[in-house]
Parts: C-alpha cells; structure tokens; sequence
C-alpha cells in the first residue's frame, strides 16, 4: 500500500509523498479561487464548490474565507449546509456531513493526526480518520471536531466545544471535553431561545 492510499487507511504515512503533494497544490489553487470570489459571484462559487468537492448536494453556501488541506476533495456534503466564515476541514481523509446542518464561524473539523511517541513524530508521520456529521445539526461557533468522530442527526454542538468523542442522535451536548447536557425535548417545541416562544402559526406549518 502506498502513502496515497495509506491516507484513507488510518495507518501511518509520509504526508511529503511527491504524489501527494502534486494533487495537493492543485486543490489549493482552486480553493485560493473560491476564497478571492466577489459576493456577487455566486454562480462561480457554486461551480468551483462543485470542482472541489468529492460531493456537494444543491443549496449549499459557505461563507468566505474557507479553509481545507485538500481544498474540499475528500469533503461529502449533503443539500443545503451552511457555513459561516472561516469554516476550517482538515480533510487529509473523508469528511461526511448530511443535509441541513449548519456551522458557525471558525468551526474546525479535523481528519488528521500525528504519534504520541517523538521519534515518529520528529519524522513527519501522520494518520488520518475519518468524521461523520448527520443531518440537521447545528454547531457552534469555534467548535473543533477530532479524527474519528461520528455526530448523530438532530445534534447541537455548543460554541467552543471540543468534540472527541461520538455523539447519537437528538442531543445538546457543549464543553472541552463535549459531554451530552441533555435530549432534545418538549421546551424546544415550545422555545427557541430562553424565555422566547415559538409562535403556534409556525408550529402549525412545521410540526406534527
């Protein structure tokens, strides 16, 4: 197995492999593309999102600037993600996210790693795993997400949050490290921010 398939492996690699650094230089071009785009350039944001990624579902929008090391190649995105600015993946490996989850600003999702042990280290080794975020999530503003992590549908990822561990479905979770607070429940069918009520029109259209 070589250094290019070892990145989808979890096994030990040499990221400085010739190989990959060629496909890499080409990815970062074009994002450095995306991120120079003018507001008014949605259509060539949307048809360098669709070079870039591996999949990206319709209605999606990121915000400017926008950080990968793969510039987005091994990023899998269902329809209508949003994210805010400085959306940072570090997609050495796959990065799956189901439709209509949204990121606030400066939300890291990291794939790699490198050993604990120096002598490996000092020699530029490094690992990847991959992540996995279901759909409809919401996540906080300057939350990380670590290699190997999977995120259930439905989940809400508080501001500042660093997530090293799987988290299921229907939950409000926050912290360093992110620990479950509590299910999604009856309050948040009737509040949507402390003491504001949703209005009984909308829960009409929305609910069961």
């Amino acid at each position: 197995m070589n250094d290019k398939q070892k990145m989808h492996s979890q096994a030990l690699y040499n990221p400085d492999d010739p190989e990959i650094s060629k496909i890499q230089l080409t990815c970062l071009e074009r994002l450095y593309d995306f991120n120079q785009t003018r507001p008014s350039e949605q259509k060539l944001r949307q048809q360098l999102l669709h070079e870039m990624f591996a999949e990206i579902g319709e209605g999606c929008y990121l915000e400017p600037p926008f950080h990968a090391n793969f510039g987005g190649r091994h990023v899998h995105f269902g329809d209508r993600i949003y994210a805010n600015f400085n959306l940072t993946l570090v997609d050495d490996t796959h990065i799956y996210v189901g439709s209509r989850t949204m990121f606030g600003p400066n939300v890291t999702i990291a794939t790699a790693g490198h050993p604990i042990l120096p002598e490996l280290r000092a020699q530029g080794y490094q690992y990847n795993a991959p992540v996995r975020i279901g759909e409809n999530c919401w996540i906080g503003a300057s939350a990380t997400i670590l290699p190997g992590v999977t995120i259930g549908n439905n989940a809400v990822i508080g501001a500042g949050s660093i997530v090293t561990k799987d988290l299921p479905d229907n939950v409000v979770a926050y912290g360093d490290p992110c620990k479950i607070a509590r299910q999604v429940n009856q309050h948040d069918r009737e509040y949507y921010f402390k003491d504001l009520k949703i209005s009984s029109d909308l829960l009409a259209k929305y609910m069961d």
